[in-house]
């Protein structure tokens, strides 16, 4: 049981559906864990992908999603119906920044451009000093080694002023997320 009640857990993750159907699986159980433990989710509100199932999956279990979203998304009719507090913002960098301040934690799904995108923001807003939020590499079946791997190179060689494990932490399942939390 996680000790820490009430914590705002922002996910970054794909908007795609055509994806490994093990994520979703794994997904699905995120945001259910995460509402049996009193967790909020953030998100990116779209209705399709991960993100979709991560908001439907928190919701049904009872928990409550803030999604942040982009009006050219609401426009477009890709606004979840599972979004329970709706922040509309202008357009992408907006969209990080309000789920940066909304957030305490953010953990990566497996996702593509848009999720490295933000994934390397709130770091890189960590190594400034801008805050101290943890970034959570979600690694669902190896998802993340590749990056890994390359992040690991880039400390080999002298491009990291610290090693980049201080700011970015990679689990294998939901309980390593779970003692994480815990151990903040």
């Amino acid at each position: 049981m996680c000790i820490f009640v009430g914590m705002k857990l922002c996910i970054f993750c794909s908007a795609n559906q055509q994806i490994d159907p093990r994520f979703f699986s794994l997904t699905e159980e995120l945001g259910r864990w995460a509402a049996e433990n009193g967790h909020s989710i953030v998100f990116g509100g779209v209705n399709q992908g991960l993100m979709e199932c991560v908001a439907r999956a928190t919701k049904q279990a009872g928990g409550r999603t803030i999604g942040v979203v982009p009006r050219i998304i609401e426009e477009g009719g890709r606004l979840s119906q599972y979004v329970d507090v709706d922040i509309p913002c202008d357009n992408l960098s907006d969209r990080k920044q309000l789920m940066e301040d909304q957030s305490d934690v953010f953990i990566a799904l497996p996702g593509g451009i848009g999720t490295l995108d933000e994934v390397f923001t709130v770091a890189a807003g960590t190594t400034i000093g801008y805050h101290q939020k943890p970034v959570i590499l979600f690694n669902m079946f190896g998802f993340w080694n590749r990056l890994i791997s390359l992040l690991d190179d880039l400390e080999a060689r002298g491009m990291m002023r610290m090693p980049w494990r201080k700011h970015i932490h990679v689990v294998e399942n939901i309980d390593e997320i779970s003692a994480f939390l815990q151990s903040m």
